[in-house]
């Protein structure tokens, strides 16, 4: 995929729920690997012509495991003129070491969202970007399905009362393959998560079932997306009708 198409994704997504309004600060989640950068290039790039004049900063919690070199980032914020905050954490010693979890990921996704968000306020940011895509949305809805009994996925954006700010996912309509084909064209610089647990998780499941389910059935991804996109799911915002994926 190159850039103008993921500009094209994301300039979609972005109008289609109102993402960005004039003045907005909005940090972007970096985690070191694809979806995120990617989230950064096509952030930076929308930037140069959106109508709404916006402002980037990104950020990475470090949860603490050791070999985790952010140094490529930090060069590839540099060059974009973002500004990178790193926040130190003990969160990845927390879970393993002191309290041993057996399923880590639940908790180790809701205590770096908590720092996450609180540098973002703390660096005045109004609005945050996950870098979920089009498979994490379908994933999700498998993953709620199977676990929940319910037909659900996360919202295109969200607002945070208690912490006063607004999550947006702009690559909700950008497919992972397009992602790998992006990350290989630019290069990206990809710091692979040193997390004992990361490959072994539900998500990862979900991932395995839903290609398998796409091999055996071509186009169910398209179907399944579009069944959630129209499905009424409660918490979703209108899109807008002049705009249709």
């Amino acid at each position: 995929m190159k850039l103008q198409k993921l500009l094209s994704y994301t300039r979609r997504a972005v109008d289609d729920y109102h993402m960005i309004a004039p003045g907005d600060r909005i940090a972007v989640g970096i985690s070191g690997g694809k979806d995120s950068l990617t989230l950064l290039y096509a952030l930076h790039g929308l930037k140069r012509f959106y109508p709404h004049p916006f402002q980037l900063q990104a950020i990475t919690v470090d949860l603490g495991f050791p070999g985790f070199d952010l140094s490529r980032i930090q060069e590839l914020c540099r060059q974009m003129d973002i500004g990178y905050t790193i926040v130190k954490s003990e969160i990845g010693q927390i879970i393993f070491e002191e309290r041993k979890e057996s399923n880590p990921c639940s908790l180790c996704a809701k205590m770096r969202k908590g720092a996450f968000n609180e540098k973002a306020r703390e660096l005045g940011c109004n609005k945050v970007a996950y870098a979920h895509h089009r498979d994490d949305v379908i994933e999700t809805m498998l993953l709620s399905l199977i676990y929940e009994g319910r037909f659900y996925s996360f919202s295109p954006y969200t607002y945070l009362d208690r912490m006063d700010l607004t999550v947006i996912r702009p690559l909700l309509y950008v497919p992972e393959a397009d992602i790998i084909g992006f990350q290989h064209l630019m290069d990206l610089p990809v710091s692979k998560s040193p997390c004992p647990a990361d490959g072994y998780t539900r998500r990862e499941y979900a991932k395995q079932l839903l290609r398998q389910l796409n091999q055996d059935n071509p186009g169910v991804k398209e179907r399944m997306f579009s069944a959630i996109l129209n499905g009424g799911i409660k918490g979703w915002p209108e899109r807008d009708e002049r705009r249709q994926p």
